[in-house]
């Protein structure tokens, strides 16, 4: 048999016994598209694009940032759910994906089986905000506010997973508030302008108001004290023991992607949030870069999807955001 077919039907054999290992060596060989579905100017976006600034370096292929809003991030997500399991498709989306099944019961895809998660980007705490007329300055003193006036202090938040932080803080605290829903930065916006006197919402849109005096943070819903807010109480110091919830934004995917692919991706991801530069910049407006292994991701959305369920079956609540 001649050397040259030797060779050929060699090399068949060899691409059949490892594929992926094949692939993962001569990944990237060309741009990579990571989508954001979410409008650009927000937290997921901006996280993006810090991240895929520095990815593009680590690669050596440009990993280009696109934004696929609408439907409360799933036609972003549903696009990246029917790409090819290829490595060159990514989605960086936050703790929202957790919540998707009980706003939409007929998703086309699974959040916990659609997606190979790659890694934990970053975290930040929610945060207990009051405009500066509520008598409170603390916890404490705003749930005997809260009881003094039942159902008419207006509570904004700006998303899903807020709301729910919002109804499992009030149900642990024996309160009730009016809720008003907003899609996105509005909520702050109305809370400094009076609009409405209570929010819970992302500690990075809270900071430079609350910085400026124009609003007044009360508590963090994080288990522990954030970095960003180090003179804050958590809410489980405040007297909700063991609360300890956060928004986290983390980078996956489509579901099949080969092992090694994963593994190239979570090592870059992770040189780029451990750099100095990159870490300064995400913490300055309140964001905690986190490191970690793809099982660390697979946790949070297991267990995500089954503490906001059972809330949301408890309390009969109505997500629409």
């Amino acid at each position: 048999m001649p050397a040259r077919l030797l060779r050929l039907i060699a090399a068949t054999i060899l691409a059949a016994i490892f594929p992926a290992s094949t692939h993962s060596q001569s990944y990237p060989s060309r741009p990579i598209r990571l989508v954001v579905p979410v409008a650009a100017g927000g937290a997921n976006d901006l996280v993006a694009r810090v991240v895929a600034e520095r990815l593009t370096v680590g690669l050596g292929q440009q990993v280009v940032v696109d934004n696929r809003s609408g439907g409360a991030g799933t036609i972003g997500l549903e696009a990246v759910a029917k790409a090819a399991a290829d490595g060159y498709t990514l989605v960086a989306f936050s703790d929202s994906i957790t919540i998707l099944p009980s706003i939409n019961r007929n998703l086309s895809f699974d959040p916990q089986t659609s997606f190979a998660p790659i890694i934990l980007m970053t975290t930040q705490p929610l945060v207990l905000v009051v405009h500066p007329s509520v008598p409170a300055a603390n916890f404490k003193e705003f749930v005997a506010h809260a009881k003094s006036k039942p159902g008419t202090l207006s509570l904004a938040t700006g998303g899903a997973s807020q709301h729910l932080t919002s109804e499992l803080m009030k149900k642990l605290a024996g309160i009730d508030t009016i809720h008003v829903p907003y899609n996105g930065a509005r909520a702050m916006v109305d809370l400094i302008g009076g609009q409405v006197q209570v929010a819970v919402l992302g500690a990075s849109t809270v900071r430079p108001q609350a910085r400026a005096g124009k609003a007044r943070i009360l508590a963090v819903t994080s288990g522990s004290r954030s970095a960003a807010l180090p003179d804050i109480p958590t809410l489980a110091e405040s007297g909700l023991s063991g609360f300890d919830l956060y928004q986290w934004i983390g980078l996956f995917a489509p579901a099949g992607t080969p092992t090694g692919i994963v593994t190239r991706l979570n090592g870059e991801a992770t040189k780029v949030l451990l750099q100095p530069a990159v870490r300064e910049r995400l913490e300055a407006v309140g964001f905690e870069p986190r490191t970690g292994s793809p099982r660390e991701v697979e946790v949070l959305i297991r267990d995500g999807r089954a503490r906001w369920s059972k809330l949301i079956n408890e309390l009969g609540l109505k997500l629409n955001e």
